[in-house]
Parts: C-alpha cells; sequence; structure tokens
C-alpha cells in the first residue's frame, strides 16, 4: 500500500492576522462561567456516602458497618473508576488556571473518601462479594484498574503528602513495569477480546501516570517507557493516509480493527500533551513527540465538523457529533498552543470545537452526546449504536480540561 505523508503546511500565515481574526471569535460568556457550571454540577452531585442497597440508608462512613455485600459507595464519583482519575486530574488543573482552590480541594476530598474507606471494602473483596466498591483497587490485572487513578493521585500527592498513597503509587507502578502484558517490543496489550489486542485507550491509561512518577521520582525508567509506548502506539495504529488513530490492532493477525473512534483518538492525544508537559526541555525525544503530537492535530482537523464538534466515528459524517472526543480533541490542541509546541494558528481549531462543546452544556452544566463505555468490536454498526447520554461520567473531565486549557488561551491571548 501506498502512504501519504500528511502534508504539515496546515497553517494559515501570519499569526498577527490570526489573532485579529480569533479575537472577533471570542464570545461574550466567558470559558471559565462555562467550565464552572460543569464542576459545580459535579460537586453538588458528590456525597461522600455509604449506601445500603436494600434500605437505601445512607452512612457517612463505613466504620462499624458490618460486614455485608449490601453497602456500596453510593456516588459515582466516589468510585474507584479511571474516569475519577481523569476528573481528579481536571479539577486541580480548573484550579491551577482559575484559581478557584474548591476543586483541587474536591479532588483532594475524593481521594481521602477513599482510602479512608479501603479498611471495609477491602473485606468486601476479600469474602468474594461480586463488584465490591472499590474492587479495582484491590484487583490490580489491567491498567484500567490503576494508570489514570494513579494518576490522579500523584497530582493530589502533591498537595496532600498523606503517607497512604505514596505506597498505592509505588504499587501501581510496580504493576506496569513488571506486570503488564506487552509485546516483544514493550508495547502494552490486553488480553481481550483477542489474546495480546492493542488498544489505543490504553495510552492514556498508561502514559500520563508514569510521566508523573518520572516527576515525583525522577527515575528515568518511568519517562522511557513512557516515551516507547508512544511511539509505538503510534506504530501500530497510526493511519498514515486520513492522520487518525485506530482503536485497536491484533496481534494475531498483524491487522488493525475497523473503527476511528472518536474517543480513543482522544485519549491519545490526551496522553502525548500530558507527556510533552513533564518532559524535559532538553530531552532528545521531545520534537519527536511533539511532532507526533501535531501529525495528529492535522489529522484531526480535517475532520472536524462545520459545528466545531467531531464525529462518533471521525471519518464517519454520519455518525454523531459527540462530546468526550470533541472535549479531548480541544484539550490536546489548546495545550499544545499554550505551551508553544505549535503555531498558534492551531488555536482557531480548538476555539471552534470549544464553541461547538459549549452548545451541548446545559443551563445547569449537563454535558449532552457523551458516549457510553465503548469495548472493541469488529463490526462497525456497533460504535454506530453506543448510547450517547446525557452527563455520563465518561466524558466530564475532559470537557472540565478542555475548558481550562481555552480559559488559558484566552488569558494568554489577552496578555498579546
Amino acid at each position: 500500500m501506498n502512504r501519504v505523508k500528511i502534508n504539515r503546511n496546515i497553517k494559515t500565515g501570519s499569526t498577527f492576522l490570526f489573532f485579529l481574526l480569533y479575537i472577533n471569535t471570542l464570545v461574550a460568556q466567558t470559558s471559565s462561567n462555562i467550565i464552572d457550571k460543569v464542576a459545580d454540577n459535579i460537586i453538588e452531585n458528590t456525597s461522600y456516602k455509604i449506601v445500603n442497597k436494600k434500605t437505601k440508608e445512607l452512612y457517612s462512613n463505613s466504620y462499624n458497618l458490618p460486614l455485608s455485600p449490601d453497602y456500596k459507595v453510593e456516588s459515582p464519583y466516589n468510585q474507584w473508576e479511571y474516569w475519577n482519575g481523569v476528573l481528579a486530574i481536571a479539577m486541580i488543573r480548573l484550579s491551577e488556571v482559575t484559581g478557584d482552590m474548591k476543586y483541587q480541594q474536591y479532588a483532594l476530598n475524593n481521594y481521602k473518601f477513599i482510602f479512608d474507606n479501603l479498611e471495609y471494602f477491602g473485606k468486601q473483596y476479600e469474602a468474594n462479594y461480586k463488584w465490591t466498591s472499590f474492587h479495582q483497587y484491590f484487583r490490580l490485572s489491567k491498567l484500567d484498574d490503576c494508570g489514570a487513578m494513579a494518576a490522579g493521585l500523584c497530582d493530589v500527592w502533591q498537595y496532600d503528602k498523606d503517607i497512604r498513597y505514596m505506597p498505592y503509587l509505588d504499587r501501581a507502578a510496580n504493576y506496569i513495569l513488571n506486570d503488564e502484558k506487552r509485546l516483544d517490543d514493550s508495547t502494552f496489550v490486553r488480553d481481550f477480546p483477542r489474546e495480546m489486542t492493542l488498544w489505543a485507550d490504553d495510552l492514556y491509561m498508561s502514559v500520563p501516570f508514569l510521566a508523573r512518577m518520572y516527576k515525583i521520582t525522577n527515575d528515568f525508567k518511568y519517562l522511557d517507557i513512557a516515551i516507547a509506548q508512544v511511539k509505538n502506539f503510534r506504530k501500530y495504529l497510526y493511519n498514515e493516509n486520513n492522520g487518525l488513530y485506530y482503536h485497536c490492532w491484533y496481534n494475531d493477525n498483524q491487522q488493525n480493527g475497523v473503527a476511528h473512534w472518536g474517543r480513543c483518538n482522544g485519549w491519545v492525544i490526551m496522553a502525548e500533551v500530558e507527556l510533552l508537559k513533564l518532559m524535559p526541555e532538553e530531552h532528545p525525544d521531545k520534537k519527536k513527540i511533539i511532532e507526533i503530537l501535531e501529525d495528529q492535530i492535522i489529522g484531526i482537523s480535517r475532520h472536524q465538523d462545520y459545528t466545531g464538534m467531531w464525529h462518533q466515528l471521525i471519518n464517519r459524517a454520519d455518525s454523531y457529533l459527540e462530546s468526550s472526543a470533541t472535549a479531548m480533541f480541544v484539550y490536546g490542541i489548546a495545550t499544545a498552543v499554550n505551551n508553544g509546541w505549535i503555531d498558534p494558528s492551531y488555536a482557531s481549531i480548538a476555539q471552534n470545537g470549544w464553541d461547538g462543546l459549549c452548545k451541548k452544556i446545559t443551563e445547569t452544566g449537563e454535558v449532552e452526546d457523551i458516549c457510553v463505555g465503548t469495548g472493541i468490536k469488529d463490526n462497525i454498526r456497533f460504535y454506530y449504536d453506543r448510547p450517547a447520554k446525557l452527563n455520563d461520567i465518561h466524558g466530564l473531565g475532559a470537557v472540565i480540561l478542555a475548558g481550562s486549557e481555552i480559559y488559558l488561551m484566552e488569558k494568554l491571548l489577552k496578555e498579546q
């Protein structure tokens, strides 16, 4: 197959003219106002309670509860699930760019609640109660169990040096470095839907945590494996013809899956920028990672809908417009612009994406049209038919991250 090199000359020319055009696109309501609604809605709906599933009675903690499968954590925002790791990172980032510390405190409170109640739910897990709260914390058998939650915990640890946190970070790091399944070239893979399947999602479920462990420990082994994953995932999943990533690659037949799924491409771009933020400026691979990121940005920009959003299947305009992928792309592009890794002319892509995404955010701060959790199938219709729900938790962290970087981009623009 002939491979066509993507033309990198997508830029519009004069940065000065771009800024004049861009200023005219700014909406009256600031991105901070909009994204605060989303974050505040989450805070208002996080209960920090344990519920008896049968009686519906609520408890503020698990102390003195009888050992029973009837008790679980009430709020989905208090669960040990990868989407809450993304949410913790997003809330802390929102505090950093806006100066409002209540969002940072939210992330700290969530992890404290989890660790305060680990002993009880650990006993449930040891008693073989099915799907006990925090079961992924105890199970630790795949990247979903630890990568994003450990990355969020790294950010929390920067502000709260709770003595319970570092032992878990070491445990998660040891699992990823020594026990996670890999191909011969060390690329992370899963054993489903077929043995040794490479999922695009797993770039985010590994790289942001590994990059943070490098920052915390100054041990280059974490940075080296993170960089290797970005390069290898591109090798297996990137389609040179359209600039998009496939959802998966099968080792058994050496072929890609059927779908350029939106959110998996979003996981890739978010992993890339999280790595770049923590790579030393003088690192010899930094330029290469930026090139990988810019290639992806060019690829997705060619499939952006006129509304500013992206589709559930990026290259299929007959699939629905999807909010989590749009948020991830906005976050990735705006972060790259804000850090000077790419030309400022790319900012218009992020701004158009944000404008489209804002139309999906209700007055109460709920986000419309977020695809639910999605596995891998060889049937393209599976991706078309995945439900898009109101305020599905899979996309909320990404929406807050997108709004935070757009807010920062607006601030930097005003300083020009």
